[in-house]
């Protein structure tokens, strides 16, 4: 299976060449913590193959956990050909596969015999059950096996498909004819695509008896789920990289790996695929996946009695959602480890949806790779078929974990309600009462959010001043009782919500009629509303929106103000304690809004936790690890015995490194960048002499990063007044990240390419200068590597804005929730100290890249010498790191190890 096999305390890992010893140590840590159940925090730094540390370690205990179920399965089934036992030579395992239910729990009194009797029914019946279980699995071995040697499955499948597109296109002849041939009207005449938006009758959880949207071929592609191992990370990017680590590992071959994706990602229908939007993307294929039922349904009723009046004609079935097409792609998927590209491709060639069959594929699989914030999100596990009692769980890049959880939901509410009304008006007459009654529900609580901010909804936002501004926290109760809606159910509401897509019906109301719908700054005197009821009179059209220009970027089209109504309706229901509502009153009501915002990260966290099996949280930089220990698993109920932490080392050698933290600059100006002090002209000169000290000695790359885009900002500026700016650049060319990201690719690239031209031809410019933001665009995700980063700088320490509302109202929560430690500060104080360091860590975890990289690393501020400070740095860092009072020592010691290193290099 591999190059190398190690034995890590009797643990055989396969690995593709010989591990470094603290990938050997990641992988023995794992494999405990997964075996015992626990949960783990592991940082292993960038450059030190965490990947495939990860994947090795994990597929280990995989492998070794399905071989030990498939011995004590072939143990239990063998008991059957014997008498059933009395249970005193019951198997150790056999526990483990009875799923006692509370209706099963028996009274201590009873007989013996009763005892035995249920005894030696459970027995039948778990013999029964993995009977059925070792047969689906025999069938789904064999069944890909097949598929791994027979190529021409493929081109069967597409001859089956070119028949049943003929057959469909016959079918839709005959319904043509019939249909000329009943002389119906339509109740009322729409424009042509336009039936689509209309809503369809809707019916509560309580009306009906199922919610299941499969039919019985449908039913057949979920099997049951396995033991399997779910992957997260952040970002698409990051799980493709991880895809092609298991591609190259040991196991790539024997994997069962499914990748999910969005539908803009997997979409193989041109038609949806061009209509570029995602949210329309998602509306047109459930509304495709809803005709589908719809025309099943309907031909099953004119079965029974004769057609009625037809109202709508419905939309076409996606071609590419069809039983035997998807049957095929799933077990395709499972057959060969594939990434998002490759699994389109796949559907392509199959004629199958990929976005479907990846989760019809997720039961079998072994390891299931996908965002973590469809992980994290539990109406979206459920939408995807995500199980999770029993799994495992492991979130890489997760230093940021919590920022992802506590996003804040914020709401548009004048257009949203402008929006609906119209659609209201529109389509009264199409909608049946249930739908009219949610409608005017939702309306009404807008309105009353309006009313809260001290605006009217029947007036043009852009032309209402509040007489109240600035921004004011709420707790969810006492905003409910405020607006007066404490008497809305508001559960319902956000079912209907979800059930009914009236987001998405609205979205593409919008899209039709988008150029109606705005409240246009050019015509304050004339609401929405009314705009878009004389754009309704016949006769009346609308002119033609000025083209845009040449070389002018298109504004990507937002998604309906709707959605982010529903969000915020959903994040009230949050426990009181849990969340406050922010009321941002901001001088206009059109630029005043509310937000949501989640104090507690464990809410949706604690499922996770509770239901998983193991769960491992990991990253390159996990420094400081007390906001996990304590925000997130102490809250969500874990028992601190559970929670295993691992941190190792780095894969360079300790004299690659060099990491300073100098207190004082050049003319012993103190370094301390306050907020009080930073601004000061003589803090801003000590830095830039600071810098042309470094840039005459360090070759290639230099990176600084400022605690903000403004402070970066007065600094450039008073350095080019005073001059620094051209001394500056007498050695390095500069660079300055720039805030809008679609510029970031084309700074890093001439960054690049002028530290390699600079290496290459010599002279006086030794390489380039990047003047960057902690916390910005180059902190994260960018690889400084070799000459890119030969020095990474931090200028002061980038604490958060404390005067926030939002951050003291954090604060607040956390020393009224954790208890404080004896000798250590209060839980809100080392949350702001936490999200500095976090950002801090992130920034000088760019340089070193990889085992012979070497750097420096600087950080200018006396503040980072402080003890509780040191112990926050990562610990490959920490251990190494050198305290200098003064500028001299601090310069003499950088020289050397740059000319050390370079003429090595």
């Amino acid at each position: 299976m591999a190059n190398k096999t190690q034995e890590v305390g009797g643990i055989h890992f396969p690995f593709p060449f010989t591990p470094y010893s603290i990938q050997k140590d990641f992988m023995a840590e794992l494999y405990q913590v997964l075996e015992a159940g626990k949960i783990g925090i592991f940082e292993s730094p960038t450059g030190t193959g965490k990947s495939l540390s990860l994947i090795c370690g994990a597929l280990s205990w995989l492998r070794d956990f399905e071989q030990k179920k498939r011995q004590e399965e072939a143990r239990l089934l063998e008991t059957e050909a014997a008498p059933l036992n009395d249970g005193k030579d019951q198997p150790p395992f056999c526990s483990s596969f009875r799923q006692e239910t509370p209706g099963t729990l028996r009274p201590a009194g009873d007989p013996d015999w009763v005892t035995q009797f249920v005894q030696k029914k459970e027995e039948r019946a778990l013999v029964d059950r993995l009977k059925k279980e070792h047969t689906r699995r025999k069938e789904r071995e064999e069944r890909l096996q097949r598929m791994r040697h027979n190529a021409q499955l493929k081109y069967a499948a597409k001859r089956e498909r070119q028949e049943e597109e003929e057959t469909e296109r016959l079918l839709c002849l005959s319904r043509e004819v019939l249909a000329a041939g009943t002389g119906a009207e339509p109740l009322e005449q729409l424009a042509s695509g336009e039936e689509e938006l209309v809503l369809s009758e809707y019916e509560s959880d309580e009306e009906k008896g199922t919610a299941d949207g499969l039919d019985e071929d449908e039913d057949d592609l979920e099997e049951e789920h396995i033991t399997k191992i779910y992957y997260c990370s952040r970002t698409h990017s990051q799980l493709a990289q991880f895809v092609h680590e298991v591609q190259k590992s040991p196991f790539g071959k024997d994997t069962r790996l499914v990748s999910l994706g969005s539908r803009q990602n997997l979409c193989v229908n041109e038609d949806v695929k061009n209509l570029g939007s995602v949210q329309l993307i998602n509306d047109r294929c459930m509304e495709m996946q809803r005709s589908k039922h719809e025309i099943k349904s309907r031909a099953q009723d004119e079965e029974e009695k004769e057609p009625k009046r037809r109202r709508l004609e419905p939309r076409a079935a996606c071609p590419f959602y069809n039983y035997k097409h998807l049957q095929l792609l799933r077990d395709k998927v499972l057959v060969e480890v594939k990434d998002i590209e490759q699994l389109v491709n796949l559907g392509k060639e199959a004629g199958a949806c990929p976005y479907y069959g990846s989760r019809f594929a997720i039961p079998a699989a072994q390891l299931v790779v996908l965002p973590y914030q469809m992980l994290l999100h539990a109406a979206t596990r459920q939408a995807a078929g995500i199980r999770l009692q029993g799994q495992v769980v492991i979130i890489d890049e997760a230093h940021n974990l919590i920022d992802t959880i506590t996003g804040i939901h914020s709401t548009e509410l004048c257009q949203a309600h402008s929006q609906l009304s119209q659609y209201m008006e529109r389509y009264r007459k199409r909608l049946k009462a249930k739908n009219l009654m949610y409608i005017k529900q939702i309306l009404y609580l807008l309105e009353k959010f309006v009313t809260v901010l001290g605006g009217n909804i029947k007036q043009n936002p852009n032309m209402q001043s509040l007489s109240r501004t600035g921004t004011e926290l709420k707790t969810i109760n006492d905003f409910l009782f405020q607006s007066q809606i404490d008497n809305i159910n508001l559960f319902k509401v956000q079912r209907y919500c979800e059930k009914s897509m009236v987001s998405r019906k609205l979205f593409g109301f919008t899209e039709r009629y988008g150029a109606v719908l705005a409240l246009p700054r050019e015509q304050p005197r004339l609401a929405g509303f009314q705009h878009f009821l004389q754009s309704l009179q016949p006769g009346v059209t609308e002119a033609p929106a000025a083209p845009v220009e040449d070389g002018e970027a298109r504004a990507p089209r937002s998604a309906s103000p709707l959605m982010h109504v529903e969000g915020f309706l959903a994040a009230l229901t949050t426990a009181n304690q849990d969340g406050r509502v922010i009321l941002s009153r901001q001088g206009s009501l059109s630029q005043s809004g509310l937000k949501f915002l989640l104090l507690n990260p464990a809410v949706p966290f604690a499922q996770v936790v509770k239901e998983c099996r193991a769960v491992v949280i990991t990253g390159g930089t996990m420094q400081p690890v007390s906001d996990f220990r304590e925000q997130l698993l102490a809250c969500a109920g874990v028992e601190a015995a559970r929670v295993v932490e691992f941190s190792c080392g780095h894969v360079i050698p300790p004299d690659n490194i060099l990491p300073l933290i100098i207190c004082s600059g050049p003319s012993s100006q103190q370094l301390e960048f306050t907020y009080l002090k930073r601004e000061l002209p003589q803090m801003m000169e000590e830095t830039g002499r600071i810098l042309c000290n470094l840039c005459n000695v360090v070759p290639g790359g230099v990176v600084c990063f400022f605690p903000s885009y403004e402070y970066l900002r007065q600094v450039h500026a008073h350095w080019d007044k005073t001059g620094l700016l051209a001394r500056l650049a007498v050695r390095k060319k500069i660079f300055q990240e720039p805030k809008r990201a679609s510029q970031v690719e084309q700074v890093l690239t001439d960054y690049s390419r002028c530290i390699k031209c600079c290496g290459q031809l010599g002279g006086a410019v030794t390489g380039a200068l990047l003047l960057s933001v902690v916390g910005g665009k180059m902190s994260e995700g960018i690889n400084f590597s070799d000459n890119l980063g030969r020095c990474v700088v931090v200028v002061g320490m980038p604490y958060p804005n404390i005067k926030s509302p939002e951050l003291q109202e954090k604060v607040a929560y956390l020393d009224h929730t954790l208890p404080r430690s004896p000798g250590q500060p209060t839980p809100g104080k080392a949350l702001v100290e936490n999200l500095c360091m976090k950002a801090v860590n992130q920034s000088i975890g760019r340089a070193i890249r990889h085992q012979k990289d070497f750097a420096s690393i600087v950080l200018l501020d006396q503040r980072y010498a402080r003890p509780p400070i040191l112990a926050k740095l990562p610990a490959w860092i920490r251990d190494r790191v050198e305290v200098k009072a003064t500028f001299g020592p601090a310069f003499a010691a950088i020289r050397k190890f740059h000319h050390e290193k370079s003429g090595l290099s």
